[in-house]
């Protein structure tokens, strides 16, 4: 099944929040923003963190998606910044100019990708020389935490125990994330965890409606109607109906210097 990124439908499914705060502080602790003037988020989707680079007073954000669907959906997200530029292009071939940029960030992108090789070769010519490249994404011991009134992802896995083998294989560990950085030629390797909140909803029903929309989040795409049903049922049981809930996933965050 799986999510069809070039679908119509799938515009607007990832510009619907915004990125945490503690994001944009871990991003600081990471690198001197002062000293950024030009950013390149690859596999930018809605815009969401393109938008979060400008708002941290990055002069100009370049964003690259490889869906012009997804791509039209962030242009309306981001219509309102007028240091940001969006265009076609994906992790392998940006289309871009070498040695052109002093930030490049890919959030959620790489468990997408089967060269991860090719895809810090292009993040190493596009980054000037003593550039950061940020790389966020889940590693295999990040998704498989058990499920709890924060981390409804896990109850996905508790429910359906015939994706954890999926969601595995399209992991990449740790140790792969550095052996191949170190490969491309980067340096200066750290890495970190983020319990990052995804979005806070003001009541139950509006993160089960999101669920049922499959909104954000491409494993959905893997069950089928009868196996959503069950999966919010099951939430639905494990919530309260009166509390505020805050949505939050963990993350692992790699940082490298060209």
């Amino acid at each position: 099944m799986g999510i069809d990124f070039h679908n119509e439908k799938s515009r607007f499914t990832y510009t619907t929040r915004t990125a945490d705060s503690a994001w944009k502080e871990k991003i600081a602790e990471f690198v001197s923003v002062e000293q950024i003037t030009n950013a390149l988020d690859i596999g930018c989707g809605g815009g969401i963190y393109s938008k979060a680079l400008s708002d941290m007073g990055i002069d100009s954000v370049t964003g690259v998606d490889f869906s012009e669907e997804i791509l039209e959906g962030a242009r309306e997200n981001c219509k309102d910044y007028k240091n940001l530029s969006l265009r076609y292009g994906n992790a392998y071939d940006t289309g871009l100019n070498s040695h052109c940029f002093d930030l490049v960030l890919e959030r959620a992108i790489i468990h997408h990708l089967e060269d991860l090789h090719h895809c810090f070769k292009e993040a190493y010519r596009v980054l000037k020389n003593g550039g950061f490249y940020i790389i966020q994404d889940r590693t295999p011991d990040d998704c498989l935490l058990e499920g709890s009134v924060n981390h409804i992802r896990g109850y996905l896995f508790e429910l359906f125990p015939k994706l954890i083998d999926k969601e595995v294989r399209r992991r990449y560990t740790s140790q792969t994330v550095w052996e191949t950085l170190k490969k491309v030629g980067f340096r200066e390797i750290e890495e970190v965890k983020l319990w990052e909140t995804r979005r806070e909803y003001s009541n139950k029903e509006q993160l089960l409606e999101d669920l049922s929309e499959r909104t954000g989040r491409s494993i959905l795409h893997e069950l089928n109607d009868n196996e959503l049903k069950k999966l919010i049922t099951h939430v639905d049981e494990s919530l309260s109906n009166d509390n505020t809930v805050i949505e939050k996933d963990r993350w692992t965050i790699w940082k490298a210097v060209k």
